[in-house]
């Protein structure tokens, strides 16, 4: 068979090196070594990691890139911590038109596209009568189908019950084909209307035939538990294997006893979950300026040792909950190592799984992978392997969707003119294998 294109040589993230993979009619028909093929496209990527496209799991693209826009705010509510900025939020959105929020997402997924981001899951605001964000979304949703898969969570930033005709804006946003059904059951007034949304909602899901993506305990709180309640429900209604929890930072300051309870049930229920580490790590610890500080990630290792499917997201850029961000998960998977501490070569495959394999999992991504009859979705990276991607946040050399390349990036090289040394030299660094020495 002839090919539209063959990428040559690379090694691939679960370790096989020199694989050739061919693509024909924006699938992968082959994948193996020496390819008798000819192509159309041909791209060597010898020693290169060609990865499956990266997918951020948890996204608010309806603020994205707005940081600019709340200097206009009181400067009090600047200081980064997460309810500083929900508030910071809800004054600014009451000033956006649909049509800002769409130009700022598509710059958005212009970044995203170039740094090999294929799919993203964002909430989108319903407290809001004009449903601007949820109007604006879907016309973004709709614009850029060919290169990125946008999945949209109806989500009641300022609580479900707290706010005022939140119940029927998340329904009309359903209605008008947001994908997955959110919450934030620890930002209503009190627990028991946190555990009473946690129901409400998870029945609508269930009654709607939809996913769950609830935030869920993002907070300092140990006493902050509605993950209990989302995994009783989610085994009650039978959702197992379609909700997700995003967060769970309350877990981190959590009883070692009642955790100990707590993860399996989480993983009797199939919940997936979904840290966040910049974002998590910048929007809690201030603690009232007191010491010692928490740092707000949940417990990543003890969940994935539970066999729950975990996936870092990116969470925010330049918004009004974080003044940083690129659109780059290997940045995400880099933190989430820092953060959970995980270092060897399996916990770094496993941060590097985090931010393609799992999320793509998490949001049922059809036809995703490197296998024949997958999309023809792939990244080529400026590193050898997963541990050399995420230490250098490696160049993305190639996007390529469906089959076609949609970005380039050269290669990042620098000059040396240093007396006995190369005049040039590529930023990587791979120690001799002790097995061929």
């Amino acid at each position: 068979m002839a090919m539209d294109l063959i990428v040559r040589g690379a090694n691939l993230p679960d370790g096989r090196a020199g694989v050739d993979i061919g693509v024909h009619d924006g699938r992968i028909v082959a994948v193996e070594p020496a390819l008798e093929a000819e192509a159309g496209q041909e791209i060597d990527a010898s020693g290169r990691l060609v990865s499956p496209p990266f997918v951020d799991a948890h996204f608010h693209m309806d603020a994205t890139l707005a940081r600019s826009l709340t200097r206009a705010l009181p400067a009090s509510g600047q200081s980064g911590l997460l309810f500083d900025g929900i508030n910071m939020w809800d004054a600014l959105k009451q000033r956006l038109s649909a049509e800002e929020v769409v130009e700022r997402a598509l710059t958005y997924c212009d970044m995203a596209i170039a740094q090999g981001i294929q799919a993203i899951r964002s909430h989108v605001d319903v407290c809001d009568e004009r449903l601007t964000g949820v109007e604006a979304l879907l016309e973004v949703k709709r614009r850029v189908s060919g290169y990125i898969d946008l999945q949209l969570i109806a989500f009641p930033q300022m609580g479900y019950y707290r706010y005022a005709g939140a119940q029927q804006h998340l329904k009309r946003a359903l209605d008008m084909g947001v994908d997955v059904v959110g919450g934030i059951p620890h930002f209503e007034r009190t627990m028991a209307d946190g555990t009473a949304s946690v129901s409400e909602l998870l029945e609508i899901a269930a009654e709607r035939g939809l996913l769950v993506d609830m935030h869920c305990d993002e907070t300092d709180d140990p006493l902050s538990r509605h993950i209990e309640t989302l995994s009783r429900e989610t085994l009650r209604l039978g959702l197992q294997g379609r909700v997700a929890a995003s967060h769970l930072t309350s877990m981190h300051v959590m009883d070692n006893y009642y955790v100990s309870k707590l993860i399996p049930l989480i993983a009797e229920s199939e919940i997936d979950v979904i840290p966040n580490p910049l974002t998590n790590i910048a929007a809690w610890g201030d603690n009232n300026g007191s010491y010692p500080k928490w740092r707000g990630m949940t417990r990543v290792p003890e969940l994935r040792e539970a066999g729950i499917t975990l996936a870092f997201g990116q969470d925010c850029v330049m918004d009004p909950w974080y003044v940083y961000g690129s659109a780059d998960m290997l940045e995400v998977a880099h933190m989430g190592s820092h953060v959970a501490a995980m270092f060897s070569d399996d916990q770094v495959r496993a941060c590097f799984d985090a931010v393609t394999v799992n999320p793509a999992r998490i949001l049922h991504l059809e036809g995703y992978g490197l296998e024949p009859g997958c999309h023809a979705d792939m990244v080529v990276l400026q590193a050898a392997d997963p541990l050399e991607a995420i230490r250098l946040k490696a160049t993305r050399l190639a996007v390529i969707r469906r089959g076609e390349v949609v970005a380039r990036t050269p290669a990042a090289v620098t000059e040396l003119s240093v007396p006995g040394r190369p005049n040039s030299v590529a930023l990587t660094y791979r120690p001799a294998d002790p097995d061929n020495a």
